[in-house]
């Protein structure tokens, strides 16, 4: 009886085979969905105002803020001055921040919204704000719910010095379904420095030319001006 012989196959092929065959199939796996960005409702048109308040690069006047400008986000607006070393006192708040932090802010420390433990950082970031200057975001987490991962969103924009104090505009956006009570927790940090405007040189001037005042004979006193 006549044997038929089998090809012999390349074990290494199989093997190839086999990877390919796995990575084929895992394009038709179920993949987790990607999770979308959390919306914190506010602190785009808070910075937008912000930025048509600046001429040439300069900070806004604290005396441009005009409430107009920010309908539909006061409530989560305040305005602040520093009090020393990152640190600033709150002097206007918007209603939802005093329901959050369950009192009238007008007169505490911003940092009584914050852990104990956030607090170091904190500082160190609002002087950033006033020493850059520099526009600062803060990502929040909330203390009694830390399972809830991202739930608020700090904006700090400076302001002009004025004569008696150096003042900051603020923004606190919540996300959808944020809880209503807590401490802020620091989760994350940024910076935007804003460039410097240096004061504008002015064009020289050629020097003006030197004219005699007093001649004797074929002698002349001159007087040159700087």
């Amino acid at each position: 009886m006549a044997q038929r012989t089998l090809p012999l196959q390349d074990p290494c092929a199989r093997q190839v085979e086999s990877v390919m065959t796995a990575s084929f199939l895992d394009r038709f796996r179920p993949r987790p969905a990607a999770q979308p960005e959390p919306v914190f409702d506010g602190l785009a048109q808070v910075r937008a105002y912000w930025e048509s308040l600046r001429r040439d690069g300069a900070m806004p006047e604290r005396a441009a803020i005009d409430p107009r400008g920010l309908i539909g986000v006061l409530d989560r607006v305040f305005l602040a001055e520093r009090i020393g070393r990152g640190l600033v006192q709150v002097r206007i708040a918007g209603s939802r921040l005093a329901d959050f932090a369950g009192i009238d802010l007008r007169g505490l420390p911003l940092s009584c919204l914050f852990t104990a433990e956030s607090r170091p950082q904190l500082g160190l970031m609002v002087e950033r704000a006033f020493a850059a200057p520099a526009v600062v975001e803060l990502d929040l987490g909330l203390d009694r719910a830390p399972a809830t991962g991202l739930v608020a969103r700090l904006l700090l924009l400076p302001l002009a010095d004025e004569a008696t104090c150096r003042p900051i505009l603020g923004a606190l956006g919540f996300v959808a379904g944020a809880p209503a009570h807590g401490k802020l927790q620091l989760q994350s940090w940024r910076d935007e420095a804003l460039p410097q405007q240096l004061p504008a040189i002015p064009p020289a001037t050629e020097p003006a030319p030197a004219r005699p005042i007093r001649r004797l004979g074929h002698l002349a006193l001159v007087h040159v001006s700087d």
